[in-house]
């Protein structure tokens, strides 16, 4: 693949298409089992929904939002779009209408597309209140609410619009060869982790160019024949490039998870190779594990722990196994990591790791356990990876050094920046935002790191998340919220001590736990109700007493307090990549957080 020759990301998709024809591309569910679309059948839907889009009135450089759950006609409405000369707005599935109506808005969109029924009740009343939306189309029967303010939206069936345009002269190729690779492909909006989400314009060029870099990471692992796992929000830049143009590009076949509550029998039937996820899910799965071998026979879990020991001595310093221990292993590679590989479908090449720093410990947990783990970094406006570990040498304490065709330095003042032509064309009608980001060619990221000896990268915090003590010592957060939750009793957590004498935090018990907790305390496993109860505040000292010992003086959290609520995208607390808000959080808990400082 020539990634520097292609000219859009539609004609990657044809071109595929025309090559792979009746391979398999897509997988979803149907009464219960997974089932296929092939290229050729993908491409007639794409062909056919982007003639019909046009005869709706969709023209070049229209922004069409689009709202799904990660499913094949996400992939289908989004290169329809780009097809057809627009642009694609991707949105988030939690988001509320107000939520809509500011990116409908903000991106002055003509169209939207929605799934289900369901979603169709937010987006809909938001398209009426968005004054330059035209037209609506839904995958689902689906009507505005009777009561729902504004203007009129012109509501079309999916099936109807592929029809319509499957009648239409396939004009396709010629419409969709005018866009060029520095025309906008998309606008992603930012997560909003700090304020209002910014609209992030990602160029065909960027997108390609992050294509080009991730088949450097991946390219000693093989690139044919590979199945990927999407269940991340196709609305994030991570998910949208690494795991839609990307599997694109190399000609993978795609399976769409059903949802988080069957990603464990997704895993085994897709038998996935690569898997893109965020550290949450990391973290999920090492409770989970952990959990399991709780529940098995003695001389399980002695096997499982001298599996974990040994690989972990081999990760550090391969050198360091005796003979024995390395026969040893050789058997526990059968016995134990084979078996842990199987619950992923016994093909992962790798996971992948972005969006979010990864634990230490939770990667080398991973590692020692034969899954094969490459922690990368990035930001939606470089579309979205910047740097990333390769199979050659992981080091998981780094997030790798950059990839192909991307330059990073570090700035005087530890600032990382980037340049290259994987970076967005800008904010979308925010000039001021965009000059204060680009400068001289630069990303200025915001993130704060060093190269090691290796040409590593490693990120030390946000720039403008770094907690500056009332000594003006600078506190990384979250390298002490990713302590805490190492913790089993512990599942979230944000410390607070900007201009203050020392930390002071917010902690979410983790559920199970809690639950069980409740049951020996014949009380309720209610978050509002045990959030100020003495009794677990008490088991919960002693948990963040252990974290104290393993930080230093600087980063030790002298006093804390229980949430009522977890962190989740419903109450705002959460990204739909699951980062705390951290504006968010401290105006829920703000006054009750500085109230801690009074003890002393």
């Amino acid at each position: 693949m020539d990634y520097q020759a292609c000219r859009n990301l539609a004609v990657l998709f044809f071109d595929q298409a025309k090559a792979l024809a009746d391979r398999p591309f897509l997988w979803a569910k149907h009464d219960g089992a997974y089932q296929p679309l092939t290229w050729a059948e993908v491409d007639r839907r794409v062909r056919a929904l982007s003639r019909g889009l046009r005869a709706l009135g969709l023209e070049p450089g229209d922004r069409v939002m689009l709202v799904a759950e990660n499913r094949p006609e996400w992939l289908i409405a989004d290169l329809a779009v780009i097809a057809a000369g627009g642009i694609t707005v991707p949105a988030y599935v939690t988001n509320t209408i107000d939520d809509h109506v500011y990116i409908l808005d903000n991106a002055s969109a003509k169209a939207a597309i929605v799934s289900t029924a369901k979603l169709a009740a937010r987006v809909l009343p938001a398209a009426m209140r968005a004054p330059t939306v035209r037209f609506a189309v839904t995958m689902e029967e689906a009507k505005a609410p009777a009561d729902a303010t504004g203007h009129a939206v012109d509501i079309h069936r999916w099936d109807e619009v592929l029809t319509k345009g499957a009648a239409m002269p396939d004009d396709v190729d010629e419409v969709a060869g005018r866009r060029q690779r520095n025309d906008v492909a998309c606008l992603i909006y930012t997560s909003g982790t700090g304020g209002n989400p910014k609209g992030v314009m990602l160029s065909h060029r960027a997108i390609l160019t992050n294509c080009m870099g991730a088949h450097g990471v991946i390219e000693r692992l093989g690139v044919s024949d590979n199945v990927f796992l999407s269940f991340l929000p196709l609305s994030h830049s991570y998910e949208h490039t690494a795991g839609q143009f990307f599997p694109i590009s190399i000609g993978a076949q795609i399976y769409y998870a059903e949802g988080a509550d069957t990603l464990s029998a997704n895993f085994i039937e897709a038998k996935a190779t690569i898997v893109t996820a965020v550290p949450r899910l990391y973290e999920v799965l090492h409770g989970r594990i952990l959990k399991g071998v709780e529940r098995a026979s003695p001389l399980k879990q002695k096997l499982f722990y001298k599996a974990l020991e040994l690989g972990t001595k081999r990760y550090k310093d391969p050198s360091s196994l005796t003979l024995g221990e390395r026969l040893i292993d050789a058997v526990l590679e059968r016995l134990v990591r084979q078996k842990v590989r199987e619950r992923f479908g016994g093909r992962v090449k790798a996971f992948v790791s972005g969006g979010a720093p990864l634990n230490v410990e939770i990667g080398t947990f991973f590692t020692a356990l034969g899954l094969r783990v490459l922690q990368g970094y990035g930001q939606t406006e470089a579309s979205p990876v910047i740097t990333c570990n390769t199979s050659e040498r992981i080091k998981i304490h780094t997030v790798g050094p950059p990839l192909k065709g991307v330059t990073v330095k570090i700035a005087e003042d530890g600032e990382i920046l980037v340049q290259g032509d994987l970076l967005m064309n800008g904010y979308w009608g925010e000039p001021e935002a965009t000059a204060n980001t680009l400068k001289d060619g630069w990303l200025h990221t915001g993130d704060i790191g060093h190269f090691d000896e290796d040409g590593y990268l490693l990120i030390t915090d946000r720039k403008k998340d770094i907690i500056v003590n009332s000594g003006g010592d600078n506190v990384s957060p979250a390298r002490v919220e990713g302590f805490i939750t190492l913790q089993p009793e512990i599942t979230q957590a944000m410390v607070f001590g900007d201009k203050r004498p020392h930390l002071v935090g917010l902690i979410v018990p983790d559920a199970e736990w809690l639950k069980g907790w409740a049951a020996t305390q014949n009380k309720p496993a209610d978050f509002a109700q045990l959030a100020s109860d003495p009794a677990l505040h008490a088991v919960l000292s002693d948990v963040m007493k252990k974290v104290n010992a393993g930080l230093s003086q600087l980063e030790k959290v002298r006093y804390f307090m229980i949430a009522s609520e977890p962190f989740t995208t419903d109450n705002g607390m959460m990204t739909p990549t699951m980062k705390i808000r951290r504006h968010k959080i401290k105006a829920t808990y703000g006054q009750r957080l500085e109230a801690l400082y009074e003890r002393g």
